[in-house]
């Protein structure tokens, strides 16, 4: 049976109200093939007699559940290629270069959903820049779902996961085959953090971060609510930190205080100059 526009209406509202993501009128299609999964793991009939249960006994975990299948969004290792191409040969050299005397170098990662593009960072470091194997190196990851910060954490995936965009060196080297399904080595899982946290509510993370990416997220709010967010990053931005985006995402048409970087292929951002001032480096993340 097809979702009514009351039962689209209440999904929509719990989701932004949750998330602040917007379902714009004509998803009532992802409302029904994302929560297809948890109707027929809970046994009801139909996606209309769930909603209703869910109206009339609004669970807390039975509610994130369902945010938490409306807000994972599709992810694969080294997605789009030109953003770890200019990380490996021109941003992370330059920002070692500028935390040379520091020698540390912290790392944001929003919207991790199951891992690749955190992983994918992990596994770039690691094979192309050794020297920070004696740095204090940073990396943490966050994701509004409970289902995919235990999934990160697992470091688990299926075999169609890994033909995505993962070299096969890499996979040879950085995993081990379990069944079906291929597990993130110790040494690669152990680099990043991973954190429940929602990007509309206060942040826990301290700055400043050298590099920051939330790709293909600003997509999903409101314009006041990209605003929002852009005005926490910023507190989280010194001098050198460098913002990377969704290759179909910008902020210079949101947020005047970012300069736009050209790199060929690929686009980053700072903060302007005469706004980025020096933030006080924090004791932890």
């Amino acid at each position: 049976m097809a979702l009514n526009t009351r039962d689209f209406e209440y999904i929509r509202d719990l989701v932004r109200v949750r998330s602040a993501i917007v379902l714009d009128n004509d998803k009532d299609y992802l409302v029904e093939l994302r929560l297809s999964s948890i109707v027929q793991q809970e046994g009801f009939a139909s996606l209309q007699d769930f909603i209703t249960h869910l109206r009339a006994q609004p669970v807390e975990l039975m509610l994130q559940r369902v945010v938490d299948v409306m807000t994972t969004n599709e992810t694969y290792f080294f997605r789009d290629v030109f953003p770890f191409e200019a990380l490996k040969n021109d941003l992370i050299p330059e920002l070692l270069k500028q935390n040379a005397s520091s020698r540390r170098l912290r790392i944001w990662c929003g919207a991790a959903s199951s891992g690749q593009e955190p992983f994918s960072l992990a596994m770039l470091l690691r094979e192309n820049f050794p020297q920070l194997a004696t740095w204090n190196t940073e990396m943490v990851a966050t994701d509004i779902s409970h289902e995919m910060i235990a999934r990160c954490k697992e470091g688990r995936f299926s075999q169609l996961e890994v033909n995505r965009g993962l070299p096969a060196m890499l996979l040879v080297k950085y995993f081990r085959k379990d069944g079906d399904q291929w597990i993130l080595k110790d040494d690669i899982r152990q680099m990043v953090q991973f954190r429940l946290m929602n990007l509309i509510q206060p942040w826990s993370l301290q700055g400043p971060m050298d590099l920051i990416m939330i790709r293909n997220v600003l997509i999903y709010f409101d314009l006041e609510t990209k605003r929002a967010i852009l005005a926490k990053v910023k507190k989280l931005m010194g001098p050198h930190s460098v913002l990377i985006l969704g290759s179909s995402e910008s902020v210079l048409s949101i947020d005047r205080d970012f300069e736009q970087i050209n790199m060929g292929r690929f686009l980053c951002y700072r903060l302007k100059q005469e706004l980025a001032q020096p933030v006080a480096v924090a004791a932890r993340i």
